[in-house]
């Protein structure tokens, strides 16, 4: 027996509920990661020691998951257009390119705290290296989620040709992790 969605629209906002509710996550993000940004910046300011940490970190490696995840955001945009043409064919190609190249940063970020942690930095190693190890691994986390959310899209909705609007839903998601990366990346990589 099948369910019946109720809540498909906010007609006192004008914007679809499921538009609306990843803005609202989204905004509670905006908190997490601007508070942890900032707490980073005035640690950095005060404590001349962090740049020696950050000098540790590898660039190369940033680098490269930067591309990946900018890449995987125009391939979103595309599967996001292809919905709205309700082409589900390319829709559903595009998210799942989406998730592999989010799989490729997980990939490297993996290789790369394996390596950090093989050359003795670990999260108590420094208060550097604990706000890295927090920033990167919650953002790591929220990849992980969108990829999971994404690959649920593509196979249970965009394969049917059913609520292709998730389609920019989780676009919007994953607009908002790839820019908090464009934030993290200098941060941890680039200002050394």
């Amino acid at each position: 027996m099948g369910h019946k969605i109720i809540a498909t629209g906010r007609s006192a906002t004008g914007i679809p509920t499921g538009r609306l509710a990843v803005w609202w996550v989204v905004a509670s993000e905006i908190v997490i990661f601007g508070g942890l940004i900032a707490s980073y910046l005035l640690n950095r300011f005060l404590h001349g020691s962090w740049a020696q940490s950050a000098a540790h970190t590898n660039t190369f490696i940033g680098g490269i998951n930067t591309f990946w995840l900018l890449t995987s955001s125009f391939f979103v945009v595309i599967a996001h257009e292809a919905a709205e043409k309700k082409d589900i064919v390319k829709a559903r190609k595009f998210l799942w390119l989406t998730i592999l190249l989010g799989g490729c940063f997980m990939g490297f970020k993996t290789y790369e705290y394996a390596s950090e942690i093989s050359h003795g930095y670990t999260l108590f190693t420094s208060n550097f290296w604990s706000f890295y190890y927090t920033a990167t691994g919650l953002h790591g986390f929220h990849v992980l989620c969108g990829m999971v959310i994404m690959a649920i899209i593509a196979e249970k909705d965009v394969k049917h040709g059913q609520n292709l609007h998730r389609v920019e839903n989780i676009g919007i998601y994953w607009h908002f992790v790839d820019i908090v990366w464009i934030f993290l990346f200098p941060l941890l990589y680039i200002a050394k």
